[in-house]
């Protein structure tokens, strides 16, 4: 039997605003994954904590509190720390184009801005972890 593609969706720190991140965990169940939403404050290490015991392929992180740059940063850290590979770590919101280059440039996958259609983020997903994993459907 294939392995199903598994994504998380959290929100980091103290940004509440979540409507995006579930318009996001919407359109990835309506695409087949399966989505494990976190929801509203959570820490880099509560998430990365998450994906160890979800065994997920992806980790999206949704943020419109203009902390981007240190949430990534410090995700991308824990993520180190726990040895968790072959993740996608990837994420969308108010992120200006010089820090989403600079996020890129440390190993964030791929960052959507508001406006982007919902299908753009899943088939980036999709053809990522095809690209990184066997077995998937």
């Amino acid at each position: 039997m294939e392995k199903k593609i598994r994504v998380i969706i959290a929100k980091a720190g103290l940004d509440g605003h979540d409507r995006g991140a579930k318009v996001i965990a919407s359109a990835f169940r309506d695409a087949g994954l399966e989505v494990i939403y976190l929801g509203l404050r959570q820490t880099p290490e509560s998430i990365v904590e998450a994906a160890l015991q979800e065994d997920v392929d992806a980790i999206g992180i949704s943020i419109l509190s203009g902390a981007h740059m240190t949430v990534f940063k410090k995700v991308l850290e824990v993520m180190k720390a726990k040895g968790v590979e072959n993740v996608l770590l990837f994420g969308g919101g108010i992120i200006p184009g010089k820090d989403i280059s600079k996020l890129k440039e440390l190993g964030v996958g791929e960052l959507f801005t508001p406006g982007t259609p919902t299908q753009a983020t899943v088939d980036f997903v999709r053809s990522w972890v095809n690209e990184h994993r066997v077995n998937v459907i």
